[in-house]
């Protein structure tokens, strides 16, 4: 005999019992949509089920039939053109999605994937990826999907935040890094002026000197960097006043001031050769005394072109436009053979370059790496450090610490020290 409460109900058919109860929503005439599952032998059982579907629902952690079959496909569309990233996250995480997740769990519905579809998909992509960084890439995009999937169509996630089982697996090896030789930086910017003249000589030793992220280097305008700043700062925010004020009375080209450029934004590249203008690294607006020397030298820069960046490409675009590594950082680390005709400052004039055997195959991010070492070497205040590099310092040392006047001129002292000591070894070299 079939059994009725409200919002809930059971009904025989044939040889079992079917349980109906109410979803929580309705159909567009106003009736009542209920849900149901059928295969139970036991009545009571059935009706028990139902009730406690009515409470899930009422709390909260119910999962409609509905929602618990969709396609993790179709999940995944929802996701993605819910994310609000920039263009360049947008496309990494497109290309991982289409070439790794949507095929991997084609046809699967999300409430299927458990902890133990979890491990399979980690084990079947530590094993098609031979980089462990690219796999943990991948694995971290499948979790945000998954996470983001609760409660609405599962109610935990399996996604595991520690291992706690299988064969113990080292830590992926951090890059290894040699210390950084000024003798390589000044044969890295010698290189570079070959390849895009005066500009690359004085971009080398800005990124060595200050430890600016490349994003950051390419996006550096000129009323951001000395001698126009900080007079020729657009003052973008109005509730900042106080700010700018003080920037000139303690930065700039004049008595008692100290040189110095501006962190204000990066670039990144969009569709095409389009470049955007967004905030840095996580918000890390700051601003990066110069020594005299690299002073000097962005002087001479600005006085060279009337380009809106201070580091343009040899077209005169942005750098983060241009295919940077191959054109430019390539040919300047790794060496190239000299040529008569091509693309670049001197096409048709260059001359051959030297490798520089210690940034042969190495990323030019590392030389921000090297400009910490430098500064930690040099003995400066921790907060001061992190600060320069953009970093957040946490807890009690970071809300009452404070980059002090005698610590940016210590960090200038230490820097053009390194210069004057790597002129008087070429000085030698030379006599």
């Amino acid at each position: 005999m079939a059994r009725r409460a409200q919002d809930v109900y059971t009904e025989w058919r044939g040889g079992t019992c079917r349980v109906k109860w109410w979803s929580g929503e309705y159909h567009d005439d106003g009736r009542k949509r209920f849900e149901s599952k059928g295969g139970f032998t036991d009545e009571d059982e059935a009706f028990q089920h139902g009730q406690d579907k009515l409470y899930e629902l009422r709390h909260g952690t119910g999962i409609s039939n509905r929602d618990g079959a969709t396609l993790m496909s179709d999940w995944i569309d929802d996701w993605f053109s819910a994310t609000d990233h920039t263009y360049t996250t947008r496309k990494g995480y497109k290309s991982i999605i289409n070439r790794h997740i949507r095929p991997y769990f084609h046809g699967k519905a999300v409430s299927e994937i458990d902890v133990i579809a979890y491990r399979a998909f980690r084990k079947h992509i530590h094993r098609k990826l031979p980089s462990p960084a690219s796999a943990a890439n991948v694995m971290t995009v499948l979790g945000m999907i998954l996470d983001d999937a609760v409660p609405r169509l599962i109610k935990v996630s399996p996604v595991e935040r520690k291992r706690k089982r299988g064969r113990y697996v080292k830590k992926t090896q951090r890059e290894r890094k040699r210390d950084m030789d000024i003798a390589s930086i000044d044969q890295l910017a010698r290189n570079a002026e070959i390849v895009c003249g005066y500009t690359g000589y004085v971009m080398i030793w800005t990124m060595a000197m200050t430890g600016m992220r490349p994003g950051e280097l390419f996006g550096l305008r000129r009323e951001y960097c000395y001698p126009n700043w900080p007079a020729s700062d657009p003052r973008p925010d109005p509730d900042d006043e106080e700010r700018y004020d003080e920037d000139l009375l303690r930065y700039g080209k004049g008595e008692g001031l100290m040189p110095a450029i501006r962190v204000q934004q990066q670039v990144q590249q969009e569709q095409g050769n389009a470049v955007a203008e967004v905030p840095p690294k996580y918000y890390s607006y700051r601003t990066l005394v110069v020594p005299p020397f690299l002073a000097d030298m962005l002087e001479k820069l600005l006085d060279s072109h009337t380009n809106q960046w201070v580091f343009p490409a040899v077209g005169g675009g942005n750098l983060k436009a241009a295919p940077f590594s191959k054109s430019y950082w390539f040919p300047i680390s790794k060496g190239a053979e000299a040529r008569t005709r091509g693309y670049g400052i001197n096409a048709g004039k260059r001359s051959a370059i030297a490798p520089v055997p210690d940034w042969a195959g190495k990323r030019m991010y590392l030389i921000r790496h090297g400009h910490k070492a430098w500064l930690d070497e040099d003995g400066h205040p921790r907060f001061a450090v992190e600060s320069r590099m953009g970093h957040e310092v946490p807890g009690v040392e970071g809300t009452y610490s404070s980059v002090t006047v005698a610590m940016e001129r210590a960090i200038m002292k230490t820097l053009q020290e390194r210069w004057e000591r790597l002129q008087e070894q070429v000085r030698r070299a030379e006599s």
